[in-house]
């Protein structure tokens, strides 16, 4: 602090010599933090999509959790730089972990009605599903695919961007919390510059 002082008083001599009359004061620090323009409320809500995606993930583990919650996890990391940058304040926290589930005794469970492969997916093909869902991006990498906890592995959704009109069609590739997440490819079709939520899309399923 001593040196940094010395230099403000090397710089206030320099200023009487130069006739300089305009009064410096420091400034509040707090006035000095700027936001970014960024919708806190999207960032929130994309913030709490991928904290339940990985909640899901550590509560019911497989084979390729770790790379998904480390793929998640560089995303929530990103997003807490823009919340900064853009001074949201809201407390944004993971998920209890739910209890572990439990299987019924296998005397009590009911027996299918139809073979697994002939059971009716939700929706119809065709049908826009999911009204009213937002869609974020899941962080994971390769080409466009989806992250879906309402519709199985290999389900074919169309998703699209009623703000800008761009759509993107995309397998479901991996179960997440969300009616539909978008990976990174398949985001970046439909986004809109800058921003990592899309408040008005259309979820169709198309096969």
């Amino acid at each position: 602090m001593a040196n940094r002082q010395a230099v403000v008083d090397q710089i206030q001599q320099r200023r009487a010599v130069a006739g300089c009359g305009g009064q410096v004061a420091a400034q509040d620090p707090k006035a000095a933090v700027v936001g970014s323009g960024e919708d806190c409320g999207g960032l929130d809500t994309a913030l709490r999509n991928n904290l339940n995606f990985i909640a899901g993930q550590r509560a019911n583990p497989d084979a390729q959790s770790e790379g998904r919650i480390a793929n998640r996890q560089a995303v929530v990391d990103l997003i807490q730089q823009r919340r900064a940058a853009a001074g949201c304040t809201g407390d944004v926290a993971a998920p209890p972990a739910p209890p572990a589930a439990t299987a019924p005794p296998a005397a009590t469970q009911p027996a299918a009605t139809q073979p697994a492969a002939e059971q009716p997916a939700n929706g119809a093909v065709g049908q826009v599903v999911c009204a009213g869902s937002t869609v974020t991006l899941s962080g994971e990498g390769g080409a466009p695919a989806a992250s879906s906890g309402e519709f199985p592995v290999g389900t074919t959704l169309k998703v699209t961007n009623l703000d800008n009109g761009k759509a993107t069609t995309v397998k479901v590739t991996s179960a997440s919390g969300s009616c539909a997440l978008l990976n990174n490819a398949a985001f970046e079709q439909v986004r809109e510059p800058g921003k990592f939520l899309i408040r008005r899309a259309r979820i169709e399923r198309v096969g």
